[in-house]
């Protein structure tokens, strides 16, 4: 039965049960919690005047897995899995620094959520790729969000961005 249910889903075994165990399922999808977080970073502006710039990306990555607290159901095959909480607002003051990002990247970025026990603050850009950031350096996590739940419930270690 388990063989059977894993082949029709888009996670391995391992990181659905961890987004199952988190509130997730497949057809999840919050839109009206969506569209209250892209309003709230919409309307916030940073004391220098940065603002946050919201596109469909990010509302449909909230929509299906905004809210969710993601714990890793074990040890990471590299470095630590991380404990996940994917509420946009974490990012809420991070308006510049965010821009800063999306410009060095040639896109936009918006906030996804963060990882509660380092403070990275993940991102998603404009063709759903998806970043961390913390006090040591910007991170790749993959092309779009289920390789970097992937990635961060298992605990493969992300690409360090390069500047150029």
């Amino acid at each position: 039965m388990h063989a059977d249910r894993s082949s029709t889903t888009r996670f391995s075994v391992t990181v659905d049960a961890a987004l199952r165990a988190a509130g997730w399922q497949p057809g999840r999808w919050d839109i009206k919690q969506a569209e209250i977080w892209a309003d709230t970073l919409r309307e916030h502006t940073s004391p220098a005047g940065h603002r946050h710039t919201v596109f469909p990306a990010a509302v449909e990555a909230w929509a299906e897995f905004g809210g969710l607290r993601i714990a890793p159901p074990g040890n990471g095959r590299q470095v630590a899995p991380a404990n996940l909480h994917l509420d946009p607002l974490h990012g809420l003051n991070m308006a510049r620094t965010l821009g800063d990002l999306g410009r060095a990247l040639g896109t936009e970025v918006c906030p996804l959520g963060t990882e509660t026990d380092t403070r990275a603050v993940l991102t998603i850009d404009t063709e759903g790729r998806v970043y961390a950031l913390d006090h040591t350096g910007d991170w790749y996590l993959g092309p779009d969000i289920d390789h970097a739940l992937a990635l961060l419930v298992t605990g493969i270690e992300p690409a360090r961005l390069t500047a150029g």
